[in-house]
């Protein structure tokens, strides 16, 4: 297949003011509300139900610290099977983001109007918001889980594999993707479009990243919670979603790689 450079420029230009204008039409309101519903039921909203369904499984069973939970769990005993698991639910969340990338084009907002814009400042400025989710973020969970509040995070629940530290990188790069596209850029364009104010559509976005963290526990909500603020305010007032990945990605990958390599060998990690 030829390379048409019109339809490359056409899925870079930014939207028209007319696909960026607020739905007044009833009809096209209830569609873009329906198609809301649909992508959080098929992604992030599904596992905001089933996280809380979990935490209140874990409350009833006692206490939370002495329960736990694994991020990266090992699904076979075979390790090549294993292998093609954790890739699967790498390829998944692509598709989620894929999906919301896909959407927002098709109303008119390319990857470039929602901030997929390249800038030599969005590592400086992921990695700052990197250090200040991250660092307050680890202090909250060590709090909680010596309240109580909180499950032992297995960050990796994988075995000494060959692939095990680019496999975690992946997923910490693939949570990142599919969290910050669906949730920041696609929901709060699309609560934008339905006229949403830009403090309502903010909670909305940072509670549903609270609530699909909630099996975690409280202190896994509240971390979440204030994550979504922080980010979402951030682009609301930037418009560069980069930054956020690269933040989401770093803090993820520190997690998972420091709890492979640290557990066990320091006393202050559960």
């Amino acid at each position: 297949m030829p390379f048409d450079r019109q339809q490359l420029d056409a899925w870079l230009r930014p939207a028209t003011p007319e696909s960026a204008a607020t739905l007044t039409e009833p009809a096209a309101r209830r569609m873009a509300y329906v198609e809301i519903w649909i992508v959080l039921a098929v992604t992030f909203g599904l596992s905001g139900l089933s996280s809380a369904l979990s935490l209140t499984d874990s409350f009833l069973a006692g206490n939370l610290a002495s329960q736990s939970v694994a991020l990266n769990p090992t699904r076979s005993n075979v390790s090549a099977i294993d292998f093609l698991w954790q890739l699967l639910s790498i390829v998944r969340l692509c598709a989620w983001a894929a999906l919301g990338l896909y959407l927002l084009w098709r109303i008119g907002f390319s990857p470039r109007r929602v901030g997929l814009i390249r800038d030599p400042r969005n590592w400086p400025r992921g990695l700052v918001l990197a250090a200040v989710i991250g660092l307050p973020g680890l202090a909250l969970y060590l709090v909680a889980h010596a309240l109580g509040m909180n499950l032992t995070v297995i960050a990796s629940g994988l075995t000494d594999h060959w692939w095990r530290v680019p496999v975690l990188v992946l997923a910490a790069i693939a949570n990142a993707v599919a969290e910050e596209v669906l949730v920041v850029a696609y929901l709060v364009t699309n609560l934008r479009r339905l006229g949403w104010s830009e403090n309502g559509s903010l909670a909305a976005s940072a509670v549903l990243r609270g609530s699909y963290h909630l099996y975690q526990g409280i202190g896994g909500g509240l971390g979440n919670l204030a994550m979504g603020l922080v980010f979402g305010r951030y682009w609301q007032r930037r418009n560069r979603l980069w930054p956020l990945i690269i933040a989401h990605a770093t803090i993820d990958t520190v997690a998972y790689l420091g709890y492979a390599f640290l557990h066990g060998h320091v006393s202050w990690l559960p």
